[in-house]
Order: C-alpha cells, then sequence, then structure tokens
C-alpha cells in the first residue's frame, strides 16, 4: 500500500523528533512512549482507511523505519479490495508484510510477483521507480490485513538503481511463549536475506496467551513495538492494540508479553537512530523541497489526460524516463496531488 492522500503535507522528518501535545504518552528517557495511530483514509473519504503511526509530529523516524500504515482486516470478497494504480517513489524501501490475504505488485523494471502471509515484497526505489498494487482479481482471500512500511534510504544510497525481492523463506525462530520471523535486517542470530542499506531490523513476534518472550536486541538500536491483536505489554508498558510503543536506544534485551486469555501478534521494528533529515510529501522522500518538488514534476512529465472519457495514460517515451511505466495494470497512472507552495526549514534535532 503506498500513500493516495489527496491533500498530503509536506512534513519534515527528524531522528529524535519530540513535540508536547502531540499524540504520544510517556517518558522515553525512563520507558516506552506510546504513539496513537490516526485514521488515513487513502484516496478519499470513501476508500480504504489505514491506521498511521509514524510519521507524526512527535515521532518521526524509528531508526530508518519513517512510514507505518496498519490496515485490516477488511473484507475484500464484496469488493475490488485493493485497487492502486501505477505510481512513484523515491528516496526508500517499501516492505509489504501480510498478516492474510494476497497483493499483485507490478513495477517499472519488469517485477510480477503476489506476496502472502509470511513473505516480503521489498522494493528500493533509489532514484525513480513506479509500481502499482491490487488485489488479485480471481481466487483471492476474502481478507486482507497487513502492515506497510518504509524506511528512508541514506544519502549514500540515493543513487541506487531501483530494484524488487521478493523473499518467501525467511528465518523464524520458536521461543518458549512464541515465535519470532526476521523479515528485515538482523535479531540476535536470525538474519533475514532482504537488502538493507542502514543497520535495521523488522520482525514479526507472535506470542501464545500468557506467553513471554525476551529478546536480544542491539542495544545501539531504538525500537518500537506495533501490537495487531491482543493484550500486549512491552518493556513493562501495555501497548494498546494499534498503538506504536518506543523506547530509546540503551537496551540489550526487550520483553514482550501477552495477556493470559488470548494470543497476540506484534511487529517490532528497529535501528540506529538516522541521523539525517529528510522531507516526505506523498510518495517521495527527498532532502530538501526542491528534491520533492521536481520528482513530482518528472512524475507529472510522464502522465497525460486519457481524453474525453476521463483518467490518465502515460505520454510517449515515458518507458525511458525517471520513473518508467508500469505494464500490465488495467487503468493509466495516478495524477499527483497539487504541491503545496511552501518550503519547510529543518527542525533542530531532539531529544
Amino acid at each position: 500500500m503506498s500513500n493516495l492522500e489527496t491533500r498530503p503535507t509536506e512534513q519534515v522528518c527528524t531522528a529524535g523528533d519530540t513535540a508536547a501535545g502531540d499524540t504520544a504518552a510517556g517518558d522515553v528517557a525512563t520507558g516506552v512512549q506510546l504513539l496513537t495511530a490516526r485514521d488515513v483514509p487513502l484516496g478519499g473519504p470513501r476508500a480504504m482507511t489505514v491506521r498511521r503511526t509514524i510519521p507524526q509530529k512527535v515521532r518521526s523516524l524509528v531508526g530508518a523505519w519513517c512510514f507505518c500504515d496498519h490496515y485490516g482486516p477488511d473484507d475484500v470478497a464484496r469488493s475490488a479490495g485493493m485497487q492502486v494504480p501505477p505510481h512513484p517513489h523515491t528516496g526508500l524501501q517499501t516492505v509489504t508484510w501480510l498478516f492474510a490475504g494476497e497483493i499483485l505488485h507490478r513495477d517499472s523494471v519488469g517485477s510480477l510477483e503476489t506476496v502472502r502471509p509470511g513473505e516480503l515484497n521489498l522494493m528500493t526505489a533509489g532514484q525513480g521507480i513506479s509500481h502499482s498494487e491490487e488485489s488479485p482479481a480471481q481466487g483471492r482471500p476474502p481478507v486482507l490485513h497487513g502492515v506497510q512500511l518504509w524506511t528512508a534510504l541514506p544519502s549514500s544510497a540515493l543513487g541506487v538503481e531501483p530494484h524488487f525481492e521478493h523473499h518467501a523463506d525467511l528465518p523464524v525462530a520458536t521461543l518458549d511463549g512464541g515465535q519470532v520471523r526476521v523479515f528485515m535486517g538482523e535479531l540476535g542470530a536470525l538474519a533475514s536475506p532482504a537488502r538493507t542499506y542502514s543497520p535495521l531490523v523488522g520482525a514479526q513476534v507472535d506470542l501464545e496467551p500468557g506467553g513471554r518472550v525476551e529478546l536480544d536486541v542491539d542495544p545501539t538500536f531504538e525500537h518500537a513495538l506495533l501490537v495487531d491483536v491482543g493484550n500486549v505489554t512491552f518493556a513493562g508498558v501495555v501497548v494498546p492494540r494499534d498503538q506504536l510503543g518506543y523506547v530509546a536506544p540503551g537496551h540489550g534485551r526487550l520483553v514482550i508479553e501477552a495477556g493470559p486469555d488470548a494470543p497476540a501478534r506484534t511487529i517490532l521494528i528497529g535501528g540506529v537512530p538516522f541521523e539525517e533529515d529528510i522531507v516526505m510529501w506523498w510518495n517521495f522522500v527527498g532532502r530538501s523541497h526542491d528534491d520533492v518538488a521536481r520528482a513530482r514534476a518528472d512524475w507529472m512529465a510522464q502522465v497525460a489526460d486519457a481524453g474525453p472519457g476521463g483518467g490518465t495514460r502515460y505520454t510517449d517515451g515515458a518507458a525511458g524516463r525517471r520513473f518508467g511505466v508500469v505494464e500490465g495494470y488495467a487503468e493509466g497512472p495516478l495524477r499527483a496531488p497539487a504541491l503545496p507552495d511552501v518550503r519547510l526549514r529543518p527542525r533542530s534535532r531532539g531529544v
């Protein structure tokens, strides 16, 4: 899933952001900071709604993780399900992780891949890529449920060639009280085969009723835990469902516990604090307002009106331009929203 907000705001993201009066509670210095999700309709008020925990003013990043959308379970048996026409990305990796359902991915480097629960779809944008996402037309499962995550690429990787990876065989460890599956980075002895550009971790942690899992983690990492289902305590603090519990660097072991009455499912993300300010707008991650304005202009140069019937099409020669073209999707590419006439200055790095 991508950012289909019709009026996205340009946001400067800084490692260690804090802001009074925003959607967070807790003391980062002494424990867990709770980040409350906000509902975001993708593509308008009648579209699919996701629950977004980062970015927000109080905390933009967790390591290189700069975006966390949580959606479902949604009934897609009597609808078209997810239908996201071709659109562009820069400066990031998109991490698609499902709990239920299927999503078909197409992109401008020629990838065609269906992702299923327990498998990873990872797309690295570099200077520019475009892709589409859709619920398969035939034989798809009736429920769609998962998370969409982004990682910001460091400056050293902004120029990498765009590419796509699909990993169906990911490392899993069964522990007393639960199971851990690592889809990005490393956690203890478990290492994902997916390519990363910053030291980080992404893992699904499932717990039995009353289960307790102790994880040995890198103390230089900051971490956050998203609760999908269940009653969960993280580092001694209850993290409500759909919220993200954040802990600062300095912890060598993290404890996750489930309530006695039901199993729990969580997503753990973390990494070395990201040292670069980034600017996020729509589906672009850059280092300045000019970066995203240039990316939008380049994308719109590839998009034209389709004619009297409405819609959009690719312009002649689009396949050889910055974002390429996505072949096989039934509709034309998305038109980028209007870019606000603002120039944001990075905030000073918080504590």
